[in-house]
């Protein structure tokens, strides 16, 4: 197994602290300074501004992480889509402008839907319609832009099904990400796959994946090596995916950047 080289999920005031493994191996990294109504209503062009000189020497791959607290991708009120979709709108013009070509969003699949497919008539069809309202002017944009959107598993139990709702927008501008923990978390809840089934699952789709370490009970995002991943077989199954996903730590404290780098490093599996 070919070890792979990971990056990490920073806000532009951390990058200083992690810069020379970033910058020297021109590691991927996730900007984490767009998810807020208040980042990207106030100060701006500031932020925008602050991150670029931060990235300045940067060669490696950068994306950044959207909004999404209270913006479901499937909003039920038809006059809240509009402000979801124009939120969606001023993180991609973020992301843009500091030259990120990738822009994480939340999928907005749960057990509640699996459990819940056959209950309703028209279930699925109705979630769908709401989504392509909400994300199909994103699309477009990120499609102009040359930006990929990358639809990140929350609560998601059945990986095919977020990936079917990303291959039904036909574009090359939308494709899947996964989150390790949070898969972990859903096959302790929910009996959802093993974590390197979602990584298989998405194949050709994957883009994107946060690396973090559960205890099997909370959305940690302790150092890979503090929970029960299963590390080994995560990362065989990355080697076997052809896509070339970005892959970053993303952890609650970054001091730990160096310690979930070193667990993964001395498994063999990253450099």
């Amino acid at each position: 197994m070919t070890p792979l080289k990971i990056g990490a999920c920073l806000k532009t005031s951390e990058i200083a602290d992690h810069r020379d493994w970033l910058f020297d191996a021109a590691r991927d990294i996730e900007l984490q300074d767009f998810m807020s109504h208040v980042a990207l209503t106030t100060g701006f062009d500031d932020r925008i501004a602050a991150a670029k000189t931060a990235l300045d020497g940067h060669t490696g791959r950068l994306g950044i992480h959207g909004p999404f607290e209270g913006l479901d991708i499937d909003n039920k009120d038809s006059e809240l889509r509009p402000i979801i979709t124009a939120r969606f709108l001023k993180a991609l013009e973020a992301a843009d402008r500091i030259g990120a070509r990738q822009m994480v969003l939340h999928s907005p699949y749960t057990a509640w839907y699996q459990n819940n497919f056959f209950s309703f008539p028209g279930y699925a069809e109705s979630k769908i319609g709401r989504i392509h309202q909400i994300l199909d002017p994103v699309v477009r944009a990120a499609e102009n832009m040359g930006i990929t959107l990358v639809i990140e598993n929350i609560q998601d139990v059945r990986p095919e099904t977020r990936r079917a709702m990303v291959d039904g927008f036909g574009s090359q501008a939308i494709a899947l990400s996964i989150d390790t923990g949070h898969a972990r978390l859903a096959r302790r809840m929910s009996g959802a796959p093993p974590v390197a089934d979602f990584i298989t699952d998405a194949g050709a789709q994957l883009a994107h994946v946060h690396l973090q370490d559960v205890d099997g009970h909370a959305d940690r995002h302790w150092a890979p090596g503090e929970g029960e991943i299963e590390w080994t077989a995560v990362f065989r199954a990355l080697a076997a995916c052809e896509s070339d996903p970005h892959l970053v730590l993303e952890l609650r404290d970054n001091a730990d950047i160096p310690k979930g780098f070193r667990a993964l490093s001395d498994l063999g599996v990253v450099i």
